[in-house]
């Protein structure tokens, strides 16, 4: 049989619970604001590693770039070695690589940018509206890609396109650069045109076309005459001034030797 004095204190401890004093009371205070003297550092977990996983490995895409050009003897094996390139992002978007027209050996070699909607279902540069004039403003100073007498040889700084026509990338310039270079080297022409802005950043490692044009530099140990390029003057028209005297100072290069 259960005493009083049980029930009294089982009477005082449920109205204690219900005074919401839960917790037990220690010999001891504890001060819960205390700071630790030491904090003890969380041990490191191991990453197990899985047999037959391999973590993947960067690559270098310029490097292999350049090992990849350097192993090129001909025009055509530097085409083959660019198709087989896959460090490119572009190249999974364009439908052709476009890697030049004209005639190779031409005294005249011209360096676009990059193939736009035209250029790349045709797999050749300078084929759209910009081309055309291209052509036209050659042939005033009796020059053309497929000109006996006086031919030019054409290509571009990357051989795929951008999407939606947007400028290129300077890792994708300097990825696509040691082939463009390769591929002066093969071509073997003895003046260069740098045609547009990024073909300077390529070649000149600067741009301002407006600020280079007209003046003889130097790219890749050949003359080089930076212009500008015909899709910029199919939409400022009133450069083309600039771009005649270009023109005849081309000529007159060629013509001297």
């Amino acid at each position: 049989m259960e005493s009083a004095e049980y029930h009294h204190a089982k009477a005082l401890l449920e109205w204690q619970v219900e005074l919401g004093a839960l917790d037990a009371v220690q010999d001891t205070p504890v001060n819960r604001y205390d700071v630790p003297a030491a904090v003890e550092k969380p041990k490191k977990v191991a990453t197990p590693v899985v047999a037959g996983i391999v973590a993947p490995v960067k690559v270098d895409a310029v490097a292999e770039a350049e090992r990849a050009a350097a192993g090129a003897d001909t025009l055509d094996a530097l085409r083959g070695a660019m198709a087989r390139f896959e460090h490119c992002e572009l190249k999974k978007g364009a439908r052709n690589m476009v890697f030049c027209d004209g005639i190779p050996g031409a005294r005249v070699m011209l360096v676009g940018e990059a193939p736009g909607r035209d250029e790349d279902r045709e797999g050749r540069p300078f084929v759209g509206r910009a081309g055309q004039l291209l052509d036209k403003m050659l042939s005033t100073i009796d020059m053309g890609r497929t000109r006996a007498d006086a031919p030019v040889y054409i290509t571009n700084v990357l051989p795929w396109r951008p999407p939606q026509n947007r400028d290129p990338k300077p890792d994708e310039i300097a990825m696509m650069r040691p082939f463009l270079l390769r591929h002066i080297a093969l071509a073997k022409p003895e003046v260069l045109v740098v045609v547009g802005n990024w073909s300077c950043q390529a070649l000149l490692g600067k741009r301002g076309i407006t600020r280079l044009r007209g003046q003889w530099t130097e790219a890749a140990g050949l003359p080089a005459l930076p212009m500008f390029h015909p899709a910029y003057l199919l939409r400022s028209p009133e450069f083309k001034r600039e771009a005649w005297a270009d023109l005849l100072s081309l000529k007159a290069k060629v013509r001297d030797g």
